[in-house]
């Protein structure tokens, strides 16, 4: 079975977690969450065991982190004073992700490598070095995310005009 193989290739690379998922609910077998600098060493595992990339993409995750905050209660002077409250924690830094699907030519395997990244600072290493056929998703997820793919061979607009300064797909893009 490819998806065991995979399982125990996987975890000889440090990863933030490698989930097993149920694929007729999930569309993957596998779900392996790194950082950025655990990426390259991830899909060189993959490659090495077969698998081709179907697709990258980025997904802005700006109103996720918006949701997570609860609104303020105003207190009225006849409530009794309640215990001390304690304040909420600070919401997370607005983050983005890319999600990398891979599957494999023998046997029905997909598998996504997905990597969190800061939104104000969304960079990350190619994978093109690894796996030729990236470059262009990755020139099409910069082109409407923003993500830089650093070290990229070529990393200039595949879809939008040359001189495009703004990233269409971001949630706060305003046409």
């Amino acid at each position: 079975m490819i998806l065991e193989r995979i399982q125990n290739a996987i975890a000889s690379v440090e990863t933030i977690a490698v989930t097993a998922t149920d694929y007729p609910a999930k569309g993957y077998h596998l779900d392996i969450l790194v950082e950025p600098e655990q990426l390259v060493a991830a899909v060189e595992v993959l490659d090495k065991e077969g698998f081709f990339i179907e697709a990258i993409t980025g997904v802005d995750l700006l109103s996720f982190d918006k949701a997570r905050k609860k609104p303020v209660s105003k207190k009225t002077d006849d409530q009794a004073p309640a215990e001390e409250e304690t304040p909420p924690p600070p919401p997370p830094p607005p983050q983005m992700e890319v999600v990398y699907d891979f599957n494999h030519m023998e046997e029905l395997c997909r598998v996504t490598v997905r990597v969190r990244l800061l939104r104000q600072t969304p960079e990350v290493p190619t994978i093109s070095g690894v796996y030729p056929g990236a470059d262009w998703h990755e020139r099409e997820t910069h082109d409407f995310f923003g993500i830089k793919f650093t070290g990229h061979p070529y990393l200039v607009p595949l879809l939008l005009p040359e001189d495009a300064d703004f990233h269409p797909l971001l949630k706060d893009f305003k046409a």
